[in-house]
């Protein structure tokens, strides 16, 4: 093994020691890296070897003055390497998370999501502040359960899935995440349901919508639509727990731009999740919307026909309407939720390193 560092002066030639082992081999590790003195190194090149050690033996590394050829980013590959052993969430606390999460980008981005009902329904855009935040406690509050959900359920599946020995391969989060999607579409199919009935009645409060639905269509009138928003929801939650996050770590650890720039990975990662999605649900969300908002069922019976009538009436163009304002508001949805999601880990991390 030898070390070549910047931060050293060319005179500074040090013989240095691993400690005593009686492996066959050492790997390369960040316990290996620590051991090369001083704590001034900046940078750091490792070329591995295999080494024998003798059963009682220690053996000598010589550091070598330092090169500029190489870059200041091996001690990012440590972080690396010692990132892959990050602290999970529990239950509890993946409940928290999804709940603060849902809450805040639901709260942040409200009038994205009324301008997407209005131009899906047909409705004129709203005149004044108000209008455009009505509806708003019927979206956050009930939303704070079911992103708490989906977030859960991904966690739960995720433990299941490894016994909780292993990291997810890529096709495996992807496959969780919609899972949980799909299992969280029993409450949200009924809270987007109440949103838009809202939105189209004029009504001030949830509890007088939800009142209005039972007395015209019974309970079961609060599940219209739920089909379609099983499909929505497993392709949306694939993206904001599988995709958004596989771009963001691919960026990580394949462009050293993004290596000292986690941030921006982050909001690349949520732009490419969060893209992909509204483009594969939109034309769904769409027929969903139409469905929820013709509560008898004249024009719209079930979310196929409304696919139909809506490309026959206006084309590719119509299944999108609104597709603008959607993919923006899951762009930012995606970063909001994943980054809180993230800063909890990196905190358990810490908590659970320094005990």
């Amino acid at each position: 093994v030898r070390c070549n560092t910047n931060a050293l002066p060319h005179s500074d030639s040090r013989r240095l020691h691993l400690p005593h082992t009686n492996a066959t081999t050492h790997p390369l590790s960040p316990s290996l890296i620590s051991n090369c003195r001083p704590s001034k190194i900046t940078s750091i090149a490792l070329t591995c070897t295999r080494l024998r050690f003798g059963k009682g033996n220690i053996h000598p590394y010589t550091m070598h003055p330092p090169s500029r050829d190489f870059p200041a980013t091996a001690f990012a590959a440590a972080s690396a390497y010692e990132g892959k052993r990050r602290a999970k969430l529990s239950d509890t606390e993946n409940l928290a998370v999804g709940a603060f999460g849902g809450v805040l980008e639901t709260v942040v981005q409200m009038p994205l999501i009324t301008y997407k009902i209005c131009v899906q329904s047909g409705k004129p855009l709203p005149s004044n502040l108000g209008g455009w935040y009505r509806g708003v406690v019927a979206a956050a509050g009930p939303l704070a359960p079911i992103t708490a959900m989906q977030v859960a359920v991904n966690g739960a599946i995720e433990r299941a899935v490894t016994a909780g020995t292993r990291e997810l391969l890529d096709s495996e989060r992807i496959g969780v995440a919609m899972a949980a999607g799909g299992i969280s579409s029993v409450l949200y199919s009924p809270v987007d349901l109440v949103v838009i009935q809202q939105q189209k009645l004029g009504l001030n409060s949830a509890a007088a919508t939800i009142s209005a639905i039972t007395s015209n269509h019974g309970v079961a009138g609060l599940m219209r639509g739920f089909s379609a928003c099983v499909v929505r929801e497993g392709i949306y939650t694939a993206g904001y727990l599988g995709l958004a996050p596989i771009a963001k770590d691919y960026l990580v650890k394949n462009h050293e731009y993004f290596q000292a720039h986690e941030l921006s990975a982050s909001i690349v990662g949520s732009c490419v999740g969060g893209t992909v999605a509204a483009v594969l649900t939109h034309p769904v969300d769409t027929a969903k919307t139409c469905v929820q908002s013709d509560m008898g069922g004249l024009t719209y019976p079930n979310a196929r026909t409304a696919l139909v009538e809506v490309y026959n009436r206006g084309g590719v163009g119509a299944l999108y309407g609104g597709g603008a304002a959607r993919t923006l508001r899951l762009c930012g949805a995606f970063f909001i939720i994943n980054n809180i999601r993230e800063l909890a880990i990196q905190y358990k991390t810490k908590m659970e390193t320094s005990a």
